[in-house]
C-alpha cells in the first residue's frame, strides 16, 4: 500500500502540513446550502442530474444510449504516505461515478503543491493517483497544478452511463430498507493520526478502506437489479458530510424520512475510542450543526455514536435505498462479492424530524 520508492525527505509527515484532513477539510455543508440556494437555475432537458438535489455528481444526456457523468473531488492529505494519500483521493473521486451507476472513462488531475516542498513527494502522490485509475480503467488526460501552501490533490473524472439506467440519490420509496458498505470512522481516525495518537491498526484499516475503490459495490448492485428488477432505488457514497448529512440528502431528494438503528453500523478499529476523545474535526462540528435540525438521536445513542454519524468519510462507503423483497437476493450476492455490507435502517413516510437515529 505504501510507496514503492522512498522521497527524498522521508521525516515529512503530511498530516502536520496541512490545518484539515482529507474531506474534513471541505466547506461547512451549511455554507454550500444556502449559497447554491442562492443560485439561478436553468433548465435543459437534456441535465439529467444537477446540482438541485445535491446529488453525488451530475448527469448529461448525450444520445438515448449515452450520458455523461461528471465529478470533481479534490482535498488535502488524509495520510502521511504520499502515494497513498494519491489512491485516497483517485479512489474518492472515482466514488461519485460509482454511486451513479456509471463506469468511469477519463480523468483530470488538480494539483497545489508548496514550492518548499521536495518534488519527490509530488510524484509520488501522482503515482499513487494513477495507480488507482489505471485499477479503474480510467484514462489520465492531464491536469492543472498551482502553488499553494498546503498540499492538494484530486481529480475531475467523467464516466459514462446509460440515461435510464443511472442510479441518483433522489428515489427512495416508503418501505425501503438501508444497506450501507465499508465501516465509518475514517475522519476520526485521520484526527487522531494528525494528533499522533491513532494506532498502527486503526491507521491501516483506515487505509485499506479508503484505498478500496466502489467499483465491486456498484457491480454487485448492478447484478442485483438484474434478479430483482428496479430494486435499487436510491444511491450515494458517504464523504465529506458524513452518515447523516449523505441521509439528509436522500430524504431530501426523495421527500422521505429515515430511521436509522446505531447498533447496526459497521466502526473502523479505534473510531469509538476516538469518537469519545478529543479528536473531533471542524468538519465534523460542521456536519453536526447542519443536520441538528433534521436529525434526531433516541435516548440510547451515545454521545460516541452521534459522534461517529456525522464523522466526515474520506472514499466511504456506498448508502443505497433498496426494495425490502430484494434483502435476502441481495446479502446472497454481496457476500458471493466479498463486499462487505450492513443493513442499518428503513426509509418511513417523510415527517418531523427528517431522519430519526435509534
Amino acid at each position: 500500500m505504501h510507496s514503492p520508492f522512498k522521497a527524498a525527505n522521508a521525516k515529512i509527515r503530511l498530516t502536520e502540513t496541512v490545518k484539515a484532513a482529507g474531506c474534513a477539510a471541505k466547506l461547512s455543508p451549511e455554507v454550500l446550502h444556502r449559497v447554491l440556494g442562492q443560485l439561478q437555475r436553468y433548465t435543459n432537458p437534456d441535465v439529467l442530474v444537477g446540482f438541485d438535489t445535491s446529488d453525488d455528481a451530475g448527469i448529461y444526456r448525450v444520445s438515448d444510449e449515452l450520458a455523461l457523468v461528471q465529478t470533481v473531488d479534490f482535498f488535502t492529505p488524509i495520510v502521511d504516505d504520499p502515494f497513498t494519500f494519491g489512491q485516497i483521493a483517485a479512489a474518492n473521486a472515482l466514488s461519485d461515478v460509482y454511486a451513479m451507476g456509471g463506469t468511469p472513462m477519463s480523468a483530470l488531475s488538480i494539483v497545489g503543491f508548496p514550492p518548499s516542498q521536495d518534488e519527490a513527494v509530488l510524484e509520488q502522490v501522482m503515482a499513487g493517483g494513477l495507480s488507482k485509475l489505471r485499477e479503474a480503467n480510467c484514462i489520465l488526460l492531464g491536469g492543472h497544478s498551482i502553488r499553494d501552501p498546503e498540499l492538494k490533490f484530486g481529480f475531475a473524472v467523467t464516466g459514462r452511463v446509460h440515461p435510464k439506467k443511472f442510479w441518483a440519490n433522489a428515489g427512495a420509496r416508503l418501505g425501503d430498507l438501508l444497506l450501507f458498505t465499508k465501516s465509518l470512522g475514517t475522519g476520526l481516525i485521520a484526527t487522531a493520526l494528525k494528533a499522533g495518537a491513532a494506532s498502527d491498526e486503526a491507521r491501516d484499516a483506515a487505509e485499506q478502506s479508503m484505498t478500496t475503490l466502489n467499483d465491486v459495490a456498484a457491480t454487485a448492485l448492478r447484478e442485483i437489479e438484474k434478479e430483482k428488477p428496479n430494486s435499487i432505488h436510491a444511491v450515494t457514497d458517504v464523504t465529506g458530510f458524513g452518515l447523516l448529512g449523505h441521509a439528509r440528502g436522500i430524504a431530501m431528494a426523495s421527500k422521505v424520512s429515515l430511521r436509522i438503528n446505531h447498533k447496526t453500523l459497521s466502526l473502523l478499529p479505534g473510531a469509538l475510542e476516538y469518537a469519545k476523545g478529543d479528536f473531533l474535526s471542524t468538519g465534523l462540528r460542521n456536519n453536526q450543526e447542519f443536520v441538528k435540525g433534521c436529525a434526531e438521536f433516541s435516548d440510547g445513542v451515545s454521545a460516541a455514536y452521534r459522534n461517529i454519524c456525522c464523522d466526515p468519510q474520506t472514499s466511504g462507503g456506498l448508502l443505497i435505498a433498496i426494495d425490502a423483497a430484494a434483502r435476502d437476493a441481495a446479502a446472497k450476492i454481496l457476500v458471493k462479492s466479498n463486499v462487505p455490507a450492513h443493513w442499518i435502517g428503513e426509509v418511513v413516510e417523510k415527517r418531523s424530524p427528517l431522519i430519526q437515529v435509534n
